[in-house]
């Protein structure tokens, strides 16, 4: 089998990608649907009730979709498992999601919860990089840079300058008070956290 024939990893979703949807996950004001055929009735009404149409979107056959949905098969395999939540999740209360990101972006930011090591560069001394545990306010300017990058298709690369930026300007320099020409990059994220 040439290199071409083989079967491609999935990209994986870097830590503050995860740490973006976890973020808009709990701002939730319904709990999304738990079981396989509910939400697969929730799905299903997402593609305008067609189950061909969500069959081919779960990468399952319509047979498979139907008898979930008549209640003859129950328990998902670990695949259409992964599917069904990412899915759902991913559709679920799209109005609540889009007023918490717009007011992110407009008016209240985020708050950031982020234990990794950063390094510093800036005219004069500072402190040697090392791992910190850091919970601080992201403005809504940075805020929306992040949330457009993030909807944009931006890669954890990609997000990383931003909300290296985002947390030098609030914590570090509190907002241009002090240090100036600081800037700080984080690698190792160990944990990562929004909140809305």
């Amino acid at each position: 089998m040439s290199d071409h024939e083989q079967q491609q990893p999935a990209p994986r979703r870097g830590k503050v990608l995860v740490a973006l949807a976890r973020a808009e996950r709990k701002i939730s004001t319904r709990p999304a649907p738990k079981s396989a055929k509910a939400r697969m009735k929730f799905l299903r009404t997402r593609e305008k009730g067609s189950a061909k149409a969500l069959a081919e979107r779960l990468g399952v056959s319509r047979r498979t979709v139907e008898r979930y949905l008549a209640g003859k098969l129950t328990t998902p395999q670990k695949r259409l498992q992964t599917a069904l939540v990412e899915e759902t999740e991913s559709e679920w209360q799209p109005q609540v999601r889009a007023q918490a990101r717009e007011q992110a972006a407009t008016s209240s930011g985020m708050m950031v919860d982020v234990t990794a090591h950063f390094g510093f560069t800036c005219k004069g001394s500072s402190d040697d990089g090392r791992e910190r545990q850091i919970t601080t306010a992201i403005s809504p300017t940075y805020a929306k840079q992040i949330l457009e990058l993030q909807e944009a298709g931006a890669t954890d690369e990609d997000l990383h300058p931003i909300v290296a930026e985002a947390i030098t300007e609030s914590y570090f320099t509190e907002w241009g008070t002090r240090a100036a020409g600081l800037r700080a990059d984080f690698t190792d994220v160990q944990s990562i956290e929004f909140r809305f």
